[in-house]
């Protein structure tokens, strides 16, 4: 019902976009990661270093498994670098370490956007799961009122999604400035290569809201089909 020729019409582009947009991901991370930075420090001591400076002494930093998967748990103070981060000195991991501090810097304000996304999560969880059968259900039962709450309820991961990009922005933001402050980038060549690491990870929230949005549009839109029918 669902997979079909007018769904690939929709959503055809957004596979494309983040099909382009991992791999200038990949691109930038690779270019910058062989870049070593001048302050010969790695993604985990200049993570250390800037805790220190920024007095986020409750943050703690761990390894995690994988490539790129570095994050920051508002939860539990812990800030996550991935090994090919945490142990290379190359303006990449000064870049993603700086990120995910900015979002410890959020977490220890308050940052209204952060917490706003933080709040929306089970309603976006349990939007995402009764949204499909909802559409479902009203669908076979010819019921299209029952289908657009599910339209609706499968729309927050949109919500979420453009919620999403002010935080990360932000995050960005406050790495560029964490940085050029302590020190750590005092080249205009090695701040061009935080940029374009941080500019290509914001790339993939844009392609995910997209992707979203898409998906919501295609919803409405078979909904509205058959109300029309």
């Amino acid at each position: 019902m669902f997979l079909n020729i007018n769904y690939m019409i929709f959503m055809i582009p957004a596979f494309i976009l983040m099909a382009l947009t991992s791999w200038y991901v990949k691109a930038a991370y690779n270019k910058w990661s062989r870049v070593a930075s001048r302050s010969q420090m790695t993604g985990l001591q200049a993570a250390q270093r800037l805790i220190t400076a920024g007095g986020l002494y409750g943050v703690r930093v761990e390894p995690v498994s994988g490539n790129l998967t570095d994050n920051y748990d508002p939860r539990n103070k812990v800030l996550h670098l991935s090994r090919g981060v945490a142990q290379t000195a190359s303006v990449a991991s000064l870049a993603i370490a700086a990120h995910e501090l900015g979002h410890a810097m959020q977490d220890s304000e308050n940052y209204l956007p952060l917490r706003f996304r933080a709040a929306i999560v089970p309603m976006v969880n349990i939007g995402s799961s009764l949204g499909w059968i909802l559409i479902m259900l009203g669908l076979f039962l010819n019921y299209t009122n029952l289908a657009w709450v599910g339209v609706f309820a499968f729309a927050g991961g949109a919500v979420f999604a453009l919620a999403t990009l002010p935080v990360e922005f932000n995050a960005s933001s406050r790495a560029r400035k964490l940085l050029g402050n302590s020190g750590l980038i005092n080249s205009q060549e090695e701040m061009k290569g935080v940029s374009a690491v941080l500019n290509a990870a914001a790339l993939t929230y844009v392609a995910a809201l997209v992707t979203a949005l898409l998906q919501v549009l295609y919803f409405a839109n078979l909904v509205g089909g058959r109300r029309r029918n």
